[in-house]
Parts: structure tokens; C-alpha cells; sequence
């Protein structure tokens, strides 16, 4: 009886990896899909995760989950750069040649870290959006 019970758990564990892993390979698939790590303002931790920016939304699905539905949607619309700087000290869980993007949101500040070839093409998208009225 244990080593049936143990076999089973041995299986949902490589078909929970496989999930994982095929979700991520679906969402870095997608045209405009780069990894960037997210931080809501006022909280000590970064959550790293999959970014998908085309058309008037950005959506950020979390690295560490195998949930389908983005967690954080962002609407170009309301988006501002509010600074732009070099990951430092306090972001000991980034790597150490990221670029963090505060913006400002309706919903409150979020900062955004990605790779500096990354933040050419985010910054790109937020400035060929059309003008506000």
C-alpha cells in the first residue's frame, strides 16, 4: 500500500513539472512574452513572471504558479514612467544588470524590472500609444 501511494505521488509530481513547464514555454512562445519581474510599491518582494505587452494591455502572469488567467493587467493608457534606475542593494533578488521602471497606475505605483534591451522595446510600446484626451 505505501508503495503504491508513494508511486502515485511520484507521478503527480512529474505531471505538476510537465504542466509547469509547458505553461512556460506556451507564455514565452507569444510574440511581445519577455520575463520581468514585478514589485508592488511598498512590499519587500519581487515576483518574477512572464510579460505579454501588445496592443493597449500588459499582461503579467506569475513564474512560480499554473494559474492561466494573467495576475496583474496593466492598461497602457494609465501607465506612467515615473523613474527609471539600476537594481540596487535592497533588490538582491534581481540579477544585477536589470533596469527598474517605477510607474504609476490607477491601481498605485508598481515597479517593473527587466533586462535593458527589454526596457527599449517596453518604453516603446508605452510611448507609441495613442494621445490622451
Amino acid at each position: 500500500m505505501t508503495t503504491v501511494l508513494l508511486v502515485l505521488l511520484g507521478v503527480l509530481v512529474v505531471v505538476l513539472a510537465v504542466a509547469f513547464l509547458l505553461r512556460r514555454r506556451f507564455l514565452l512562445s507569444g510574440l511581445g512574452a519577455v520575463t520581468m519581474w514585478l514589485r508592488r510599491a511598498g512590499s519587500p518582494r519581487w515576483s518574477v513572471g512572464v510579460a505579454w505587452y501588445g496592443g493597449d494591455m500588459l499582461l503579467w502572469y506569475r513564474g512560480l504558479s499554473l494559474a492561466v488567467r494573467p495576475h496583474e493587467r496593466l492598461h497602457r493608457a494609465g501607465l506612467d514612467v515615473a523613474s527609471r534606475r539600476r537594481a540596487g542593494r535592497e533588490d538582491l533578488a534581481l540579477p544585477s544588470d536589470v533596469v527598474v521602471l517605477t510607474l504609476a497606475t490607477p491601481e498605485g505605483p508598481r515597479e517593473l524590472a527587466m533586462d535593458s534591451s527589454t526596457v527599449t522595446g517596453f518604453l516603446s510600446w508605452m510611448e507609441s500609444a495613442p494621445p490622451r484626451s
